[in-house]
C-alpha cells in the first residue's frame, strides 16, 4: 500500500487512505482464496471469494465516489503507487473467478483492470522517487496481474492472444521490478510497517505468471511449445528469488517484530499467499522430484498466509468498530 511521506521526505512516518487498504485487501484475500481452491479447501475458499467480492464491490464505490464528487483528491490519489492495488485486486479476482468457470466475467475484469493500468501506471512510473517504499513494487504486481488473468482465460477459454500479450506483460513487469529495487529502500526491512513484504510478492506473481505461461505453452493450445523450457526455467528462477525474499523478510520481522495491527499489514498477507500460489502452481508444472517438495512447501505457506490473513481481518474488524463507536453520539 502507498503512503505519505513525511516532511523530511523519508518513508517513515505514513498515513494509509482507505482505497488503498480496500484494495491490498481484496488482493490478498482473492489471492488466499486461489490458493485455497487450488488445496482442494472449496468451502474457505468460497467464503473467501465472497468477501473479496464484497471488497471489490466496496473499492469500486470509494473509486467512483472520488471520481465523481472529489476530484482532485483523486488525481493525487492516481499519482500514487497505492492507486495500483485497484488494478492488481481486480485482475486478482477475476483469476479467481475464472477458476471457477466464469470466464465472462473474467473477460469484463481484464478490461477493467487493463483500463486502470493504461491510465495509472505511466503516472506512478513517473513519479518514483530515489527511496521508495516497498508499495513501489506494486508497478510490477499490477503489471503481472493482467498476465496471470489473460494466461487463466486463454486455457479456459481457448483465445491464445492474451499468451503472447502475457509475455510482454512478463518481461515489462520484471523491468519495472528492477527499476524499483534500484531505488529500494531497504531500511524498511527493519522499519516497514507491511508494505515491504511487497518485494516478495512481486517476485512470486512473476513466477506465478511465468508459471500460467509454462503450462499454456503445451497441449491443447501449443502456442508457444519452444518457449516451454524457457518459460520453465524463468518460472524456477524467479520462484526461488520469491522464496529467498520470504526468508530474508521473515528473519528481520522475527529480528524486529511489529506487533500491533496497521492497515499496511494486508500488503503482507499477500505476498504470503501468493508465494504460496507460486509453489503451487510450479509444483504442477515440475518434475516428481521438484514436486516433492514444491507441493508440501506451498501448502505449507499458504496455511501460515491463512493464519496471518485472519489475524489481520480481525485488526481490521476491530479497528473499523472503535471508529464506529467513536462516532456514535
Amino acid at each position: 500500500m502507498e503512503s505519505r511521506t513525511s516532511p523530511a521526505g523519508r518513508p517513515g512516518a505514513r498515513r494509509a487512505t482507505f482505497g488503498p487498504v480496500a484494495g491490498a485487501a481484496v488482493m490478498a484475500t482473492g489471492i488466499v482464496s486461489t490458493g485455497c481452491h487450488l488445496v482442494g479447501a472449496e468451502v474457505v475458499s468460497l467464503v473467501l471469494l465472497g468477501v473479496g467480492g464484497a471488497g471489490w464491490a466496496l473499492l469500486v464505490g470509494i473509486f467512483l465516489q472520488h471520481f465523481l464528487g472529489a476530484r482532485e483528491q483523486w488525481r493525487r490519489e492516481s499519482r500514487t503507487a497505492a492507486s495500483l492495488t485497484g488494478v492488481a485486486a481486480t485482475s486478482v479476482l477475476g483469476t479467481r473467478v475464472v477458476l471457477l468457470g466464469w470466464a465472462a466475467a473474467g473477460w469484463v475484469l481484464l478490461a477493467v483492470a487493463a483500463a486502470g493500468w493504461v491510465v495509472l501506471l505511466p503516472q506512478v512510473v513517473r513519479r518514483l522517487g530515489r527511496r521508495v517504499p516497498g508499495s513501489a513494487y506494486l508497478t510490477c504486481v499490477a503489471t503481472q496481474s493482467l498476465g496471470v488473468l489473460g494466461a487463466t482465460l486463454a486455457p479456459a477459454t481457448g483465445v491464445t492472444w492474451p499468451l503472447p500479450v502475457a509475455v510482454v506483460l512478463l518481461v515489462e513487469g520484471f523491468g519495472l521490478y528492477v527499476l524499483v529495487l534500484l531505488h529500494f529502500d531497504f531500511r524498511q526491512l527493519q522499519e516497514g510497517a507491511g508494505d515491504h513484504w511487497v518485494a516478495c510478492g512481486a517476485l512470486a506473481i512473476s513466477a506465478l505468471a511465468a508459471g500460467k505461461l509454462t503450462a499454456a505453452s503445451g497441449e491443447p493450445l501449443g502456442w508457444a511449445e519452444p518457449l516451454r523450457s524457457w518459460l520453465s526455467a524463468v518460472t524456477f528462477v524467479l520462484l526461488l528469488a520469491a522464496l529467498a525474499w520470504y526468508a530474508v523478510i521473515a528473519a528481520a520481522e522475527l529480528r524486529r517484530p511489529r506487533p500491533g495491527y496497521d492497515p499496511r499489514r494486508w500488503a503482507t498477507v499477500f505476498p504470503l499467499g501468493m508465494t504460496a500460489v507460486a509453489a503451487l502452481t510450479a509444483a504442477g508444472e515440475a518434475g516428481p522430484a521438484t514436486s516433492g517438495w514444491l507441493d508440501p512447501l506451498g501448502r505449507a505457506l499458504l496455511w501460515v498466509a491463512v493464519a496471518v490473513w485472519a489475524l489481520v481481518a480481525v485488526g481490521s474488524a476491530k479497528r473499523l468498530a472503535g471508529r464506529a463507536l467513536r462516532r456514535t453520539p
